[in-house]
């Protein structure tokens, strides 16, 4: 166990030191012989000029931050559609009481990949994505400080997602063979994992199916991924700023993006550590998580060291989004700036001290318990204080409910319910009771699926005209923010009530006193899915065929003196095109 503990840290004073040299090179470089241009086309310095390949080719060799944005944002989405299949399954196994759809051990496997699939491949990839768009627009830079890591930190998500999905790719594979008469059992022999999205030891070292060393080969892999781009976000932020961009008037995405991108370099390397010792374990005899080494407890304290940085990996850009989004919408500046950029950096570092709430029911010292109890109860000032500046900077204001205002005000609606439900599962008398039970997934869910993915979708619908050049079908903008609204509440919360009945998560089969919240539920996720495909329906056609934008302020934003620095660059792209047309 104390190799465990050394190796650690070692791994992440070796991160901090490469970022601080990365930071150096910034500042001593000043990039004067940056490596790509912002439109990927020329190496400045070096005598020659080329323009950007097209076609597929383009995209496959493209460094420009912009490109690697969009291709960020289309994995991300296709990964969200894939890993709400698996959600879609699940309601439908849970419509009844007993296992009556898919096996016990195809339920088990679809909550493991829906939990991999959204943590990891959507939600983040889609936050970066925006990041690597919109950041070097925001800040005046010609591009991220490392086009060309930033190229291979995309490129090594497509092999990550497909070593963690492979046993249901390999398997289909497989029977389609079958039915043409090819049998090959290879493709059979690696089948969809079943040990939970938290991996828990011993079950996930006791499991002989071997798709289970690729989900951990391809979740390092893409925490690997990450860690790349978060420090080309840092290293940017830093190095990359126009003159006028300061500390003091740095946009608020641009400080969540970095703390979020902070976050990720103490966290993921604890994460890919820790995988790395169950591979060993898995393989080659070691004990890191056995009863006579460090024991199953071990990995729960590495993965929540983990996993609830994790949390706020993914609401920190969320929160940045609504807190850019939203008062161009409610035709007023940000209420108490400041103070959300003190409680961000504030949960940064609160973040990492309340991982052990997650074990109140493994036995640890009172003591302990009474700790993280109370960091946990900390915690929730901060991001009670982001709520109360949302809610301040809509008073008053002169609302104008576009689909990204819906999403924003519902995004803070599912986030007050859920954070009230977090306050409770942190006082230790009552998690105890809740802790297994859907309670937890219904308060985890109105924050994952509410508010971080109502951020997604806030700034899917507020950039779209930036990045198509064309504009969206606002009336289904809007019936989409509407039904996702309801859609969540209408999932969610029987789950609420459901745990405080005492059901058990995780089961496929329940008693039939359950049957008819479980059905609302399920209900609810059908109307969820349904916003959705009006979402992507909306997104393809107007890509295609939406209404050319000819006027960059889309949201009449110089009313209220929030024409910021993106939409300028979209204003002056759109006068050289005009330009150059004539």
């Amino acid at each position: 166990m104390i190799s465990v503990f050394t190796e650690i840290p070692g791994l992440l004073v070796a991160t901090w030191v490469l970022l601080g040299l990365a930071i150096y090179a910034g500042y001593k470089q000043n990039w004067q012989l940056r490596s790509v241009a912002a439109d990927g086309g020329y190496l400045s310095g070096l005598g020659f000029e080329s323009e950007k390949p097209t076609g597929l080719f383009r995209w496959l060799t493209t460094v420009d931050h912009k490109d690697i944005g969009i291709l960020y944002i289309v994995f991300a989405s296709g990964a969200a559609l894939w890993g709400a299949t698996d959600a879609m399954m699940i309601r439908t196994e849970l419509f009844t009481a007993g296992t009556d759809v898919w096996s016990a051990e195809t339920y088990n496997a679809l909550f493991t990949t829906h939990g991999f699939t959204m943590l990891f491949f959507f939600v983040t990839p889609a936050f970066t994505g925006l990041a690597n768009y919109f950041i070097p627009l925001l800040v005046g830079a010609d591009d991220m400080s490392f086009p060309r890591i930033n190229a291979i930190a995309f490129w090594l998500l497509p092999p990550a997602f497909f070593m963690v999905r492979a046993g249901l790719i390999t398997e289909v594979m497989g029977k389609m063979l079958a039915a043409v008469g090819i049998r090959w059992e290879l493709l059979f022999s690696l089948r969809p994992p079943t040990t939970g999205w938290t991996l828990y030891a011993p079950r996930s070292i006791l499991i002989t199916n071997p798709q289970v060393d690729l989900v951990l080969l391809g979740l390092h892999l893409s925490g690997l991924a990450t860690i790349m781009a978060s420090i080309n976000i840092i290293v940017t932020l830093f190095t990359e700023r126009d003159e006028g961009v300061t500390w003091g008037n740095l946009d608020i995405f641009s400080w969540t993006m970095l703390t979020t991108s902070g976050i990720v370099l103490f966290a993921f390397p604890v994460l890919g550590s820790s995988l790395l010792m169950l591979i060993t374990d898995r393989n080659f005899g070691t004990t890191f998580f056995a009863v006579e080494g460090g024991g199953p407890i071990l990995w729960q304290h590495l993965f929540w060291f983990f996993g609830h940085p994790e949390v706020y990996i993914l609401f920190l850009p969320a929160a940045g989004l609504v807190s850019l989004i939203l008062p161009k919408f409610a035709g007023r500046k940000l209420f108490g700036f400041k103070f959300i950029v003190y409680s961000t950096l504030a949960i940064g570092v609160l973040s990492f001290g309340v991982w052990a709430h997650h074990m109140f029911t493994t036995g640890i010292d009172p003591r302990l318990r009474a700790s993280f109890m109370a960091v946990t109860l900390a915690i929730a000032i901060p991001s009670a204080v982001k709520t109360f500046n949302w809610m301040a900077t809509l008073w008053g204001g002169s609302l104008r409910l576009t689909a990204p205002l819906i999403f924003c005000i519902g995004g803070i609606m599912t986030f007050i319910i859920g954070g009230v439900t977090g306050v409770f599962l942190a006082s230790i008398p009552v998690d105890v009771v809740l802790h297994g039970t859907y309670y937890v997934v219904g308060h985890f869910h109105f924050i994952v699926m509410g508010v971080i993915t109502f951020a997604a979708f806030a700034a899917s619908y507020y950039w779209f005209p930036l990045i198509t050049g064309r504009m969206f079908n606002r009336r289904l903008g809007r019936i989409h923010g509407y039904l996702s609204i309801v859609g969540v509440f209408v999932t969610f919360l029987p789950m609420i009530l459901i745990g405080y009945g005492g059901l058990p998560r995780r089961s496929a089969s329940y008693p039939e006193a359950f049957e008819i919240l479980q059905q609302v539920s399920s209900f609810g996720a059908v109307i969820i899915g349904v916003g959705t495909l009006i979402w992507l329906t909306n997104m393809v056609q107007s890509f295609r065929l939406g209404p050319i934008v000819t006027d960059a302020d889309v949201w009449n934003l110089r009313e209220t003196g929030q024409f910021t620095r993106e939409w300028q660059w979209f204003e002056k792209q759109l006068e050289d095109r005009t330009k150059f047309r004539r």
